[in-house]
């Protein structure tokens, strides 16, 4: 009989069965990886606007 995996979401960091939130350090770095996305969405569409 065969096994049935756990597919390649949980090594991706996808739904691993535990729900957890994100703290401390963890959840600063995503606020910032955020911020940062979208201020270079915004300076890049206004680049191609302006020019």
């Amino acid at each position: 009989m065969q096994q049935r995996s756990s597919g390649l979401g949980a090594a991706f960091g996808g739904d691993s069965g535990v729900p957890r939130t994100k703290r401390g350090p963890e959840k600063f770095i995503v606020n910032v990886t955020i911020v940062l996305s979208v201020l270079f969405l915004v300076t890049a569409l206004a680049n191609l606007f302006i020019e």
